[in-house]
């Protein structure tokens, strides 16, 4: 990233999310968290009812334009976007940013699920729609909610929080077997290789499961695998189309 690198335990977060996960607080400020974060989800789920078929994608806030990742990601947006699907990134910069920018210039929805961060994360120029969350965990569940299926691009911890998330849920039935694509196998072989033979090695994930998660160096390949299981499962549809309410304030344009 261009300028001084700041770290992350240099600049504190929200300080009332920061005292929320800090223990025990008085009954009167953990109703009142626990309200505003029921009005978050309800906020997530108004803001985004209506997208449409969304694949999320997954990467690094952290690379530049001018770097090969940036230029694969950008690629995968544009594809997924010419294939039918929404593109759903955690609107912020780097490989988020270059996804929702293809998903865009191919004349696509471009979606953004952004986090308030003391660094990094600011929604990038390339969105039709976004929403800032303030809690992780809210964030996720609309990452993982209205998508058919999930690209990872090369990144860090989020990412792979992410990636181990999305595979929980799957290994324990939480969400059905969606598509698991990681892009850039130069960067994600020590990853698999690591729980394909350490982790079914020692009996703690099943081959089954690891055999989900699919790695490939092809935007085109990636994007035709996962459009191919979405129209065998799903139809590219959630089921009945769901119609915006009037009375709710509701509308299906972005």
């Amino acid at each position: 990233m261009p300028g001084k690198k700041v770290h992350w335990q240099e600049s504190a977060g929200p300080p009332e999310v920061r005292r929320f996960l800090r223990g025990p607080q008085p009954r009167g400020f953990e109703l009142g968290r626990a309200l505003r974060i029921a009005v978050e989800f309800l906020r997530g789920f108004r803001a985004l009812h209506f997208v449409g078929p969304c694949v999320t994608v997954f990467g690094s806030a952290r690379f530049a334009e001018d770097h090969p990742y940036y230029t694969l990601a950008r690629d995968v947006g544009a594809r997924l976007a010419k294939a039918g699907f929404t593109v759903m990134t955690g609107g912020g910069p780097g490989l988020m940013e270059a996804a929702n920018r293809g998903a865009r210039e191919a004349g696509g929805r471009s979606i953004g699920c952004n986090i308030e961060l003391p660094v990094e994360q600011k929604p990038n120029p390339y969105l039709d729609r976004w929403i800032t969350f303030h809690h992780f965990f809210v964030r996720k569940v609309m990452l993982v909610k209205y998508s058919y299926a999930f690209i990872a691009l090369p990144g860090g911890f989020g990412t792979l929080d992410e990636v181990f998330e999305i595979a929980t849920l799957m290994q324990t039935g939480k969400v059905r077997d969606f598509p698991v694509v990681l892009v850039g196998s130069e960067f994600w072989r020590p990853f698999v290789d690591f729980v394909r033979t350490n982790l079914v090695a020692a009996g703690t994930v099943d081959r089954v499961d690891a055999a989900r998660i699919q790695v490939t160096d092809s935007p085109e390949a990636a994007v035709n695998g996962l459009t191919q299981t979405a129209l065998e499962q799903f139809g590219l549809t959630y089921g009945p189309r769901l119609r915006p309410r009037w009375l709710l304030g509701e509308s299906a344009r972005s």
